[in-house]
């Protein structure tokens, strides 16, 4: 069984690098494929972990959960959901889609109001506690000019960030250096994130090739390994 599961995997695995050539129908098999067992999954998943134990069991007190009165709260969910699953209703029959709306608006509404004290916290305070450091040295590390060195880069390309993006006044004389020394650090934050893109990316291509190599063609010509 080992052995069909590393032939079935490298198989796929070829499908999907034959994209590189052309669009063919392998390559839609193995992404279709792909595709639906990754919805099958998550669904068996949501359910077993989510739909049952947190609504079914305590709302109809199925398993070991007890009924109880205040479990008639969660048939507010339950409506929900099976007012999003009327978009799945071909109109011919009636035209009751716009139900569907009330579910989404609602879980579009909690969970902005849910995400936005993170990101507020994580994107806005701490990057502004990071920035405002005092400027001098404490730490161990490098040497005390490289680390206000550090602090003078990251202050600059803070403010000159923001003076970019301040669209009410044109960006002429000074003021437009300073949006062009932001636009340079903007490229450049850019440039890192692509980088570290492409290296995990890269990283994934690696461990494919390996399993290629060790696990399938080398056991076939019974190749011994090199090192």
């Amino acid at each position: 069984m080992n052995t069909i599961g590393i032939w079935v995997a490298a198989l796929l695995t070829l499908c999907i690098f034959s994209f590189l050539y052309k669009d063919n129908p392998f390559y839609k098999f193995a992404e279709h494929l792909f595709v639906g067992v990754s919805a099958g999954y998550w669904l068996c998943l949501y359910y077993h972990q989510t739909i049952h134990p947190k609504l079914l069991a305590p709302l109809f007190g199925l398993g070991d959960d007890t009924w109880q009165m205040a479990n008639l709260v969660l048939i507010i969910p339950l409506a929900l959901s099976i007012m999003m699953l009327l978009r799945l209703v071909p109109k011919q029959w009636t035209d009751i889609a716009w139900l569907s709306r009330w579910p989404i608006a609602f879980m579009v509404g909690t969970g902005s109001g849910i995400f936005f004290m993170g990101y507020l916290r994580s994107n806005v305070i701490e990057q502004i506690q990071s920035t405002l450091v005092p400027l001098r040295y404490e730490g161990n590390t490098y040497s005390p000019e490289m680390g206000l060195l550090g602090i003078i880069i990251l202050i600059i390309g803070t403010f000159t960030g923001i003076v970019y993006f301040f669209f009410s006044k044109a960006h002429t004389g000074y003021f437009g250096v300073l949006a062009k020394i932001g636009i340079y650090f903007l490229m450049i934050s850019f440039g890192a994130s692509f980088g570290y893109t492409v290296m995990a990316r890269i990283s994934l291509l690696i461990g494919r090739m390996q399993f290629l190599l060790f696990d399938w063609i080398y056991p076939i010509f019974d190749i011994s390994l090199p090192f």
